[in-house]
């Protein structure tokens, strides 16, 4: 065992450029970092990402505002996607093994009338909208009769999601909560099997000033296999998550969880965490980049999201031990400078590092898969895994061995 302690905390949707196989989601030419760069034409300061080996991961065209290091401080690398979709979840249970080799369902067109009559009489609601719509723009269009009628608004985008917005004034959390949860029982195979159940409660007075809460709650299909979250929590090591990473492993192999109100939140909690005396792995996820700024293609938002969590980076860095390892990373691109509002194909950025890190300033090159990183985790506490994944391990380790 390396490291005692690894923090890996994913930037919810930051990719860094097409993958190969972006044809194939008609994601050709997006570049999540890279138009987010050009936006701010300069003015994007990331100094402790930019230390870390952010622009060295592509050196012929890095980040506009954000100079290839001279020697960065940690390792860095990009990471391609297996999985046959780009939604959070299919990221997710990549890196940790799992990756999701068939395509989940999608509704293109809207939901089946089967699944609409259940939700109704199971919910005493009648269903509105029921088709792909954008989450703001979908309650700015109906919120206000949602009000009136008491109705659920019911829609989807390009992923594997069922989404269902209510007024809290309307129809409580609670309820919201429980009908979500039935939805959830009714596309888990075979005929119709998607990913996530999205509630998303909003507030406001009228359609000009609805706001969605945090009280969003995901209902994620159940983890088809196990985990490399499972092996560690099943070796006595403890797995902590912090933000949506509890939803989206539906609570599988957690040993703790903090729910994130907001990615300051988040970095508040893996403050908590790193000032703890644990042993094993947290994993964070920060969702607002991709909930806030991603979807609503928000090029300025998403910019300034970054500079908030790069100077929050200073803290997490100052504070690493010896024997922790810190890797940041992301599940799938949402480039607020593309067309649409779905996510995007592409690789994602991978950087690590360590005060003890052995070589520096090293690439880890292009990984063919997200589960190299869990790959890696395990193999630091010589648990057993499933052979997805290659380690990367000697190659940040500090060369030591933690009693």
């Amino acid at each position: 065992m390396a490291y005692k302690r690894i923090f890996a905390i994913v930037m919810d949707s930051v990719g860094i450029g097409e993958a190969p196989d972006a044809a194939d989601f008609d994601d050709v030419g997006a570049d999540t970092l890279g138009h987010v760069g050009a936006f701010y034409a300069g003015d994007l300061a990331l100094p402790n990402l930019g230390k870390l080996g952010l622009s060295n991961i592509r050196p012929d065209k890095p980040i506009q505002g954000v100079p290839v290091a001279n020697q960065a401080i940690g390792a860095f690398g990009k990471m391609r996607e297996v999985s046959a979709g780009k939604d959070s979840m299919d990221g997710h249970w990549e890196m940790m093994g799992l990756p999701v080799r068939k395509p989940l369902s999608t509704f293109p067109n809207g939901f089946p009338e089967e699944i609409i009559k259940k939700l109704e009489d199971f919910s005493g609601r009648h269903v509105i909208v029921n088709k792909p719509y954008s989450g703001t723009d979908v309650i700015h269009d109906y919120g206000e009769q949602q009000m009136k009628t008491g109705e659920l608004i019911v829609y989807t985008s390009g992923d594997s999601v069922l989404q269902i917005a209510a007024h809290e004034d309307v129809i409580s959390v609670k309820e919201l909560y429980k009908i979500c949860e039935y939805a959830r029982s009714l596309v888990n195979g075979p005929e119709w099997t998607i990913g996530r159940i999205i509630a998303r409660p909003y507030v406001g007075p009228d359609k000009n000033h609805f706001t969605r809460t945090a009280n969003r709650h995901d209902f994620s299909l159940e983890p088809i296999g196990e985990t490399d979250m499972d092996r560690l929590k099943a070796a006595g090591l403890d797995v902590i998550g912090v933000g949506k990473i509890n939803d989206i492993f539906s609570g599988h192999g957690i040993t703790k969880g903090y729910h994130n109100e907001s990615n300051m939140d988040g970095m508040d909690h893996v403050d908590e965490v790193m000032a703890s005396d644990f042993h094993g792995f947290c994993f964070t996820n920060l969702v607002d980049f991709d909930a806030m700024y991603g979807h609503r293609r928000n090029p300025k938002g998403f910019g300034q999201a970054l500079m908030d969590f790069d100077q929050r980076l200073t803290k997490v860095l100052a504070n690493l031990k010896d024997d922790d390892l810190l890797m940041i990373t992301a599940d799938h691109g949402n480039d607020p400078g593309y067309r649409g509002t779905d996510h995007t194909r592409e690789f994602v950025p991978l950087l690590a590092y360590s005060p003890s890190m052995k070589h520096a300033n090293q690439s880890l090159g292009i990984r063919p898969t997200f589960a190299d990183m869990g790959a890696t985790v395990l193999e630091n506490f010589g648990v057993q895994g499933n052979s997805e994944g290659t380690s990367f391990l000697s190659e940040v380790s500090n060369g030591e061995t933690v009693k």
